[in-house]
């Protein structure tokens, strides 16, 4: 057995307990969010100090937000959207349908 198959089998049996999956799923989240908004600020050729100045936040808030290290509330992702020239859209999907 390989190691990633070894890890693969791990990770499920630990995803199998609720507390598990629940963190898992707030972490998944962070890293989404985060990953969208660095890949925008990237597209658009900004840093972020700029998008910081931008949305009114300071550079390390920033960072930290695009590691996926904080759940952020609607209006920051409101303020980062206008930032980024974008609109925020949420809702929801059938868990069988996410991915």
């Amino acid at each position: 057995m390989s190691d990633r198959t070894e890890w693969d089998r791990l990770r499920e049996e630990i995803l199998e307990h609720p507390e598990a999956r629940a963190s898992y799923e707030a972490t998944r989240v962070r890293f989404e969010l985060g990953r969208a908004v660095r890949a925008r600020r990237e597209e658009l050729g900004m840093s972020q100090t700029q998008l910081a100045r931008v949305a009114g936040l300071r550079q390390p808030a920033v960072a930290r937000f695009e590691a996926g290290g904080t759940m952020p509330t609607l209006p920051l992702l409101e303020r980062l959207a206008v930032a980024l020239g974008m609109r925020l859209h949420v809702g929801f999907e059938p868990l069988d349908k996410a991915g």
